[in-house]
């Protein structure tokens, strides 16, 4: 079941931990600067990443979801922003070309961007009002029909690679629907008259993800560049939901792998002043460093049979679960590794530019990315307890 990985599977995670090597000795700088790791994205173009997910039959790789995540686990542990924001490419290809919601004609010129012209795609659904706690995303950005297309208006937040990326998938509400879960999905350029970028990026951690806001205003979308539409986006988000959010757990996998990695290497290399052998050899040291493996593993095993889980069976209800059960245990893995990691470095390890500083802010992040710890417990519990989500008290009295 885990562990017998395809020829296939096996070198692409391989050439991921080679080029990771190399990401890595770029990450500080990225990090401090808050920059777009524009060099990581050509390499990644360059070594035809942008169509791993897409079918082979529409020209591209055509890779499962196990293997993506081996991909980006890997990638991860070089420089994690660079795999977080990249994969925001992954998550929104695999989705629309799956999609049997979405026109043949509109697969065909989405696969033509994505194979042909090596496009970059971003995607922001998020907006100020979002809170991934509760798992709602508000959609107060609108779209009007307009001769020609669709005129939209709203801010947008947290856009992965915006302005690295040549479009954006943008989620708008179409003022000609009803329902509270409508929702359509817009293909907006990377340059278009009424869009502006405000650079708000200025966080913990992952700050070579760009995520900054973006404004649309009386912003036209011609028509053919409508990719999704839908009364009810539910239904979208759970058949596609190892692409759309749970593609985003390996990285944070690896970024576990990478505070591992480095702690191991650090105490082994630093023998204090007197005393004839390592850190290593200290009883704290090795206990934390065996407590660290097996959270470690366990995180790895529960990712890959999510993602197994998920290539066999596809969007059953277990398998969802298994997802949200893996962004879980990951979250929480991440931030206890990398915690430890730190301590473990001691005051050495709290500058700024050092590998451990970094990816203590990286991981910190890691119950925060949606699905939240705490809303992913929710579904977890949902599914094992055999309850029927409409008959649960909302935790929030309603306007």
């Amino acid at each position: 079941m885990i562990g017998d990985f395809t020829a296939e599977q096996i070198a692409l995670r391989e050439r991921c931990r080679e080029l990771a090597q190399e990401f890595a000795t770029r990450a500080n700088e990225h990090d401090r600067d808050a920059s777009h790791p524009h060099e990581n994205y050509a390499i990644l173009r360059d070594e035809g990443f942008h169509a791993l997910n897409v079918p082979a039959a529409r020209g591209g790789r055509g890779i499962d979801f196990l293997a993506h995540t081996l991909a980006f686990e890997a990638l991860g542990a070089g420089c994690p922003s660079t795999a977080l924001a990249y994969n925001m490419h992954a998550s929104m290809v695999g989705p629309l070309l799956e999609s049997d919601e979405v026109a043949e004609e509109t697969k065909v010129m989405l696969a033509d961007l994505v194979v042909r012209e090596k496009a970059l795609i971003a995607g922001n659904f998020s907006e100020a009002s979002s809170t991934s706690l509760i798992g709602e995303r508000h959609i107060a950005t609108r779209a009007t029909r307009d001769a020609g297309g669709w005129r939209v208006n709203g801010r947008k937040m947290f856009a992965s690679m915006l302005q690295a990326a040549d479009h954006c998938c943008v989620m708008t509400y179409p003022d000609d629907a009803n329902g509270r879960w409508a929702g359509m999905v817009l293909l907006v350029p990377r340059e278009i008259a009424g869009k502006t970028v405000t650079e708000n990026w200025d966080t913990l951690g992952m700050r070579a993800t760009r995520s900054d806001s973006m404004l649309l205003e009386d912003c036209l979308i011609p028509a053919d560049r409508l990719l999704w539409r839908g009364e009810d986006m539910r239904p979208f988000r759970e058949a596609h939901s190892n692409w759309l959010w749970g593609s985003y757990t390996a990285v944070y996998l690896g970024v576990a792998q990478a505070a591992y990695d480095e702690i191991r290497r650090v105490v082994q290399d630093r023998r204090p002043p007197g005393y004839s052998q390592s850190l290593a050899y200290h009883p704290d040291v090795r206990r934390h460093v065996a407590e660290m493996s097996a959270t470690l593993e366990s995180a790895r095993l529960v990712t890959y049979h999510s993602a197994w889980l998920r290539d066999r069976d596809g969007p059953t209800a277990e398998a969802n679960t298994a997802l949200f059960r893996a962004k879980y245990v990951v979250g929480e893995a991440v931030a206890r590794i990398t915690r430890t990691a730190l301590t473990m470095g001691g005051a050495h390890a709290i500058f700024k530019g050092g590998r451990l500083e970094q990816l203590f802010r990286d991981g910190a992040l890691g119950p925060i990315m949606a699905p939240q710890a705490d809303f992913s417990l929710h579904n977890i519990a949902l599914h094992e307890l055999d309850l029927d989500e409409d008959e649960i008290v909302h935790p929030l009295k309603p306007a």
